[in-house]
């Protein structure tokens, strides 16, 4: 079973910042959240499915909390390495990584210039990271999983999208500017056919695309990733928190709000065996 990375008494990311300046995903792992991607675990399990990542060599981007690290490392990958900016974050790795047998590596450093080997992974993750970055941090980070790949490697990524592809350029920059307003992230998602369009930009070829709602704070989905047990923990200190409890709110009328307008992606792609094909 996956561990839940965080509760080893090692400090969360921001740690010094209070309710009102907090990022959005830390301030909920403040109060317990544990699952922080926008289709939630289940989505994350169909994406590494798809990306097959038992018996490959396997970089995970911003791993965070390491809640995806578990679920990699119970299916056997042949090496597991985060690359990790924040240094609290990649101590929480390195937390689920000890719960496992010290399986793999964590290397503080970022996402765009990860300091490895070119085509020396087969598998490269990332979730819900691709959002917060700009245009121009998109495609560094992008063609840096590119350049790390080996031929026949697949780029697996986890992110918020807008719907559908058609969706008016007002609508989106509002959608964005509430995201950013909410979660103190300037939150920049594409549309699917974006998403897409960003990693065939790069050389990849898209395989399998996955969908899901955006449900990150509705009950049901807060039971299936946190179970009932860490779903009651985290409405508790909600309810005891009132400034958190304000966030919270905020970021959860946010999303109903612009529900029809948001979804979570999972995209599989590959790098071909020989370029331009």
């Amino acid at each position: 079973m996956a561990g839940r990375p965080g509760d080893s008494g090692r400090p969360l990311p921001q740690s010094s910042r209070d309710e009102d300046h907090l990022q959005g995903h830390w301030l909920l792992a403040r109060l317990g959240k544990r699952v922080l991607r926008p289709g939630g675990v289940e989505l994350t399990r169909t994406l590494l499915a798809r990306a097959d990542v038992s018996d490959a060599d396997v970089l995970e981007l911003a791993p965070g909390l390491g809640r995806t690290a578990a679920e990699i490392l119970v299916r056997h990958p042949r090496s597991y390495v985060g690359a990790e900016g924040d240094p609290d974050a990649a101590n929480l790795v390195r937390g689920v990584l000890h719960d496992h047998g010290n399986r793999g590596d964590v290397l503080v450093t970022d996402a765009s210039d990860t300091g490895l080997p070119d085509a020396s992974v087969d598998v490269v993750i990332g979730e819900a990271m691709l959002t917060m970055q700009g245009d121009t941090a998109k495609h560094a980070i992008v063609a840096e999983a590119a350049r790390v790949l080996r031929p026949r490697g697949r780029y697996a990524i986890h992110e918020l999208a807008l719907t559908p592809d058609d969706v008016p350029d007002d609508i989106s920059t509002e959608v964005r500017q509430s995201l950013a307003r909410a979660i103190k992230v300037n939150a920049r998602p594409l549309t699917i056919a974006e998403w897409s369009q960003l990693l065939a930009g790069h050389g990849l070829v898209v395989e399998h695309v996955a969908t899901a709602p955006m449900a990150l704070l509705q009950p049901r989905r807060l039971i299936a990733d946190e179970g009932l047990f860490g779903a009651l923990r985290f409405a508790k200190n909600v309810l005891t928190q009132p400034a958190a409890r304000k966030r919270v709110l905020m970021m959860r009328n946010t999303f109903r709000k612009h529900r029809e307008r948001l979804a979570a992606v999972a995209i599989v792609a590959s790098k071909p065996a020989v370029p331009g094909i």
